[in-house]
């Protein structure tokens, strides 16, 4: 099968390239940036491009984006050209060439406020079910390009699966104050809990949904690390975390304090994979628990394709308050 993947000179553009390769696909990457999985350089918001790109494709991969750390950097036309008009251009291509299945990486962060209960609230429990209420333009761009991929199907047919994946970056926090009181190893193994996931279970997602597209035909699904917590949880989790961390997961507590780590105080939401691993037959194996044992034989955070892809960074400079401004 020949798949289309954009953003193939990014994190996730290259790791499905990489993934698709190894299992004998043949692949053609699209991308404003070179690289050595870039077959096509340009954007996605070029509709002639995006045509030309799909000549003799089956599948398509669209993981291109502007991210939330161009929130601060790009103008919001920048972030319409690219998440919205660019999806556009794909599906209609898509759809016009006969593609057998799309799949759009979409994001956690559509859900915006949705994801920050009141104060004295319980956490979150998120699942597709909650309403998503994007609170900046990445945010808004992205549920907007989760609707087009919606109205491909319902008026063209084209069968088309949306992932939204929560954070597998490996860059730190833009959060200044976490920086500053953890680790960065140690908040991203906290996240594992509730809100992060690692590049092979996303890339494993993806592929699946390219199978799994065209008996589907839409679907909208959480991507992210099995969270160890329950709905009976959320209460205490949001008070008392590490409380709910030591009945839920209590091998963690020996390794965290070998490594001087501490758990986050509270949680105010909890990603659930439970649609995707049951609809996608999706099986993540980097669970927080997984984490623990590795680390606990000597090994690192990361899995061998995080480690292989690396850091890629969003900017081609630096910013001296943080990896990227906050806007």
């Amino acid at each position: 099968m020949k798949v289309l993947v954009t953003g193939s000179s990014g994190h996730l553009g290259e790791a499905l390239v990489r993934s698709l390769r190894d299992r004998g696909h043949e692949t053609t990457g699209l991308d404003v940036l070179p690289g050595p999985f870039t077959a096509q350089v340009g954007s996605v918001a070029d509709r002639d491009l995006v045509r030309q790109a799909m000549a003799g494709v089956q599948a398509v991969l669209h993981a291109a984006t502007l991210h939330k750390p161009h929130v601060a950097t790009h103008a919001r036309q920048d972030f319409v050209d690219t998440n919205i008009t660019g999806t556009l251009n794909l599906l209609e291509a898509a759809a016009a060439a006969g593609i057998g299945a799309f799949v759009f990486t979409s994001t956690t962060s559509v859900f915006g406020d949705a994801l920050v209960p009141p104060a004295e609230a319980p956490a979150a429990w998120v699942t597709e079910a909650v309403v998503p209420v994007p609170k900046n333009i990445y945010g808004v761009t992205k549920a907007a390009a989760e609707d087009l991929c919606q109205l491909a199907h319902r008026n063209q047919g084209l069968p088309c699966l949306v992932l939204r994946t929560s954070r597998f970056f490996p860059e730190a926090d833009d959060d200044g104050a976490k920086r500053a009181a953890y680790a960065d190893d140690n908040l991203k193994a906290n996240e594992y809990l509730f809100r992060r996931v690692d590049i092979e279970d996303v890339v494993e997602a993806h592929l699946l949904a390219l199978e799994k597209a065209r008996a589907i035909g839409f679907g909208r699904y959480i991507v992210s690390a099995t969270t160890p917590f329950r709905p009976e949880d959320l209460a205490e989790l949001r008070r008392d975390a590490p409380a709910v961390l030591r009945r839920r997961v209590p091998s963690a507590e020996a390794e965290y304090a070998g490594r001087g780590w501490r758990m986050l105080p509270g949680i105010d939401r909890v990603y659930v994979n439970d649609r995707a691993r049951a609809e996608l037959g999706w099986q993540p194996r980097h669970d927080f628990a997984a984490v623990i044992d590795r680390l606990r034989s000597g090994g690192g955070l990361w899995s061998p394709l995080a480690r292989l892809v690396g850091s890629k960074g969003y900017h081609a400079e630096t910013f001296t308050e943080g990896p990227y401004p906050v806007g």
